[in-house]
């Protein structure tokens, strides 16, 4: 195409030319933002990863039955970042038992923490106190 037939076309319809470039400013502004949201969404639910892994250094272990709403409680506490505290799962599916580390470490109430070689703490525990008991710091 040549130079003057480019220039008849862009006085013809100027907006031609702006269009694919006003798309791109847009798009690049809404992946700004879908960016920033993200960098949020994760900073505020996983901002526990590191007093989880503390615990988990500190040899804390917690006991809990899935169906056992006090035990979601406490996992709620930790947000996205409960898959690094040590978890025992005690009820197994399908039949009434305990697993059986859970009956050798003698847990009779869910949720129940164990710190060490102490024997299970039972409750729901607040982070608070999860903290003072491993020395672990919150964020």
């Amino acid at each position: 195409m040549s130079d003057e037939r480019r220039k008849r076309q862009q006085e013809r319809d100027p907006v031609r030319t702006l269009i694919p470039r006003k798309y791109l400013t847009w798009g690049a502004i809404l992946i700004l933002f879908a960016a920033a949201y993200y960098a949020g969404w994760y900073h505020k639910n996983h901002k526990y990863d590191v007093f989880a892994k503390c615990l988990a250094d500190k040899h804390a272990k917690m006991y809990g039955l899935y169906y056992c709403p006090h035990c979601a409680d406490q996992k709620a506490m930790f947000l996205e970042s409960f898959h690094h505290v040590p978890y025992v799962e005690c009820a197994i599916k399908g039949t009434r038992e305990e697993a059986p580390e859970c009956v050798a470490a003698g847990v009779k109430l869910f949720p129940s923490w164990q710190f060490g070689t102490d024997p299970p703490k039972p409750g729901v525990l607040s982070l608070d106190t999860l903290s003072q008991k491993t020395g672990c710091s919150l964020p």
